[in-house]
């Protein structure tokens, strides 16, 4: 796909009021997504952001509900990994303000444990541990803002 068809496409997406647009041609997909945010004296969008994706994606799901796989660190000597963050975003330690923190320090995790939120783009992207062991650390604080691949938890490799 060259730039011109991805012009294409979002130029259909802001006349549309389209917030996502998912194209799979074979094992690649690519992924066009916009949010929304509401400003006083009126409504803005953002522009569309573009993902393509090598492998194969899961079933088609809610995306709001979908977790995102974080490719965590190797465990270094001391035994040692650490969780990623894999987008920029807004973390969150709890599913709302009124929840129990999905992870503490000293909770055993799994590859399958949903230790965060990250919110992009008004989207909540469930992230899972990817890694078995005991969390250490919390390095980030709920509410703060995170890099791709900043550290958000360390854990202690079982």
């Amino acid at each position: 796909m060259d730039i011109e068809e991805i012009k294409t496409l979002t130029d259909l997406m802001v006349t549309n009021d389209l917030s996502e647009v998912i194209i799979r041609d074979g094992d690649k997909r690519i992924l066009l997504r916009r949010g929304t945010h509401s400003a006083v004296g009126g409504g803005s969008h953002a522009a569309p952001v573009v993902t393509t994706v090598t492998s194969a994606p899961p079933p088609a799901q809610a995306v709001a509900s979908a977790p995102v796989t974080v490719p965590s660190a190797p465990a270094s000597e001391s035994g040692q990994g650490r969780i990623t963050s894999p987008m920029v975003g807004t973390f969150y330690a709890t599913p709302d303000p009124e929840s129990p923190p999905f992870v503490r320090v000293g909770d055993r995790v799994n590859p399958d444990t949903v230790v965060c939120i990250i919110e992009a783009m008004k989207v909540f992207n469930e992230i899972k541990a990817e890694i078995s062991g005991t969390i250490e650390s919390i390095d980030v604080q709920s509410g703060q803002p995170v890099e791709f691949g900043q550290v958000l938890m360390t854990v202690r490799v079982a």
